[in-house]
């Protein structure tokens, strides 16, 4: 749900006379984390299947992943306030992981809406970052319980965290694309001259 919320926001950005110019002058401490990160996380779903290895790591390797990232979060913390409401999005789907092996739990109830082949593939554990929710799980209320379906276009499973993390997406993105000044389109008044 994270690319949609992108998406949207930015849709919702052009749409208020917004531009993407915004994020050409933006400047994160230790912005080569995030590309890293997104690299490990494709790379993890790809061969957690192929690999035993890697599958049996891929709960721990998740975690560390998640901890590298609230990291970044916290350390851009200041540059606009949709970075620190996504930082507590992603802390709560951190902490029921957490609580909860390192993976994500997932209402077989709620996953009713979707392919059947997921919920059997959750299941089977051929879901490395999730697992099936069950009376034994710590905060399930904080797992993928909320159930997304018409009119929304795609069939979803979300969290709480989910749900908090596109607002801030959401906020970051609008400020970026409305609220930045960017350096070719500002005016420059000539100051006023002596004697005038």
């Amino acid at each position: 749900m994270v690319f949609d919320g992108i998406l949207l926001a930015i849709l919702v950005g052009y749409l208020r006379k917004g531009s993407i110019k915004g994020f050409a002058y933006l400047s994160f401490r230790a912005g080569w984390i995030f590309p890293l990160l997104l690299v490990i996380e494709v790379l993890i779903f790809s061969f957690q299947s192929t690999y035993a290895w890697i599958g049996k790591l891929s709960a721990p390797l998740f975690m560390l992943i998640y901890i590298v990232g609230l990291t970044f979060l916290w350390l851009n913390r200041k540059m606009n306030i949709g970075i620190m409401v996504l930082f507590i999005g992603v802390l709560l789907n951190f902490i029921v992981m957490a609580l909860n092996g390192g993976r994500m739990p997932v209402s077989l109830e709620s996953a009713n809406i979707l392919d059947p082949a997921y919920a059997e593939a959750i299941k089977n554990g051929l879901y490395g970052k999730h697992a099936v929710l069950t009376d034994r799980t710590a905060l399930w209320f904080l797992g993928d319980v909320i159930p997304i379906t018409d009119p929304y276009p795609k069939d979803q499973v979300i969290s709480i965290g989910d749900v908090i993390m596109n607002i801030g997406i959401f906020i970051f993105i609008q400020r970026v694309m409305v609220k930045t000044k960017h350096p070719d389109t500002l005016i420059q008044t000539p100051a006023p001259q002596k004697g005038t």
